[in-house]
């Protein structure tokens, strides 16, 4: 009885960690030296231009970021968390393009309202946000530049947003 016990607990653990091998990665030293080798980094804070913006970047797995940007304006504020996915470019070194997706949260004032009639009565804005870009490391200096396109969907406000720009990061192994 009991090695027929122990035959059905081996058997059940090694089909469930076949079926979900792919949905989970173990964060090793050598995970996180083989993607420090491709980007030069893994986390990275710093600001993003147009419109301004303070951007932290942290990679979580080999090729895989998120990356929280908060916009400031005497208006109001809007937060955005997206999951980024990068590919080395082989020609260039620490050049990556990079997609990713997440969404944004936003709170304005009423005199925001009233410069954006297009928009309807809520203060506060929540929606998609999509990304395309370009980053570099900077060899042999602590320096991470990158541009981008976001486009972002706000389902309350119900308006579309073309945004992105050049971001410069101090970065950290």
């Amino acid at each position: 009885m009991k090695l027929k016990l122990l035959f059905v607990a081996l058997f059940s653990t090694f089909f469930s960690t076949t079926i979900f091998a792919q949905a989970y990665t173990v964060d090793t030293v050598v995970n996180r030296q083989l993607h420090l080798y491709e980007s030069g980094y893994t986390k990275a804070i710093g600001v993003k231009m147009y419109p301004g913006a303070l951007s932290y970047k942290q990679f979580k797995q080999n090729s895989k970021a998120i990356e929280a940007i908060g916009y400031f304006t005497l208006d109001g504020f809007s937060l955005s968390v997206l999951k980024e996915f990068y590919t080395p470019i082989e020609e260039a070194d620490q050049l990556s393009w990079y997609y990713g997706y997440g969404g944004h949260l936003g709170i304005w004032s009423d005199e925001w309202k009233k410069t954006n009639g297009s928009t309807n009565n809520s203060n506060i804005a929540v929606g998609f946000d999509g990304i395309l870009g370009l980053d570099y490391k900077v060899k042999n200096a602590p320096i991470n530049i990158s541009i981008d396109w976001q486009p972002s969907f706000s389902i309350i406000q119900s308006y579309f947003n073309n945004q992105g720009g050049i971001g410069v990061r101090y970065t950290f192994k």
